[in-house]
């Protein structure tokens, strides 16, 4: 990924901590070759009400809009980013129940309030959280 993108995740996870924080990774995806290139990490609202140190939700609406915003622009999304305050990054049990497969779900670990690591997972069509490789450039 991008260093200024994951610098942006990097910057919205330390601002929400000590609650998660949430957003959108958008891009375009290459489904031949298998290369999803994220261009942009975008800022969404942490919906869930009384949990948010411990999960994020994204209300429907806002999804539905990032989705056409992204459309006209020939882009897609291609997955999301979410932080774990003072855990690793590691799908939990919540995550794995709400994500989707196909996409991306890119977690950062924050501790004490300093980044202490991240990865990106893929929900597989079995229901099982598969790491995904990142390269040096954008692609997911």
């Amino acid at each position: 990924m991008q260093s200024s993108i994951l610098k942006e995740i990097i910057v919205h996870a330390s601002e929400t901590y000590p609650e998660e924080c949430c957003g959108f990774l958008i891009g375009t995806e290459d489904a031949k070759r298998g290369i999803r290139t994220v261009s942009d990490a975008v800022r969404a609202v942490n919906a869930a009400a009384n949990s948010k140190r411990t999960r994020y939700t994204i209300e429907p609406r806002e999804i539905l809009k990032m989705e056409q915003s992204v459309h006209s622009a020939g882009k897609k999304i291609l997955g999301y980013y979410h932080s774990h305050p003072d855990h690793p990054p590691v799908p939990s049990e919540f995550d794995r129940n709400n994500a989707w497969p196909g996409y991306s779900y890119f977690i950062i670990s924050v501790m004490n309030g300093s980044p202490a690591g991240m990865r990106s997972w893929r929900l597989s069509d079995s229901g099982k959280f598969i790491q995904e490789e990142l390269s040096d450039g954008t692609q997911l």
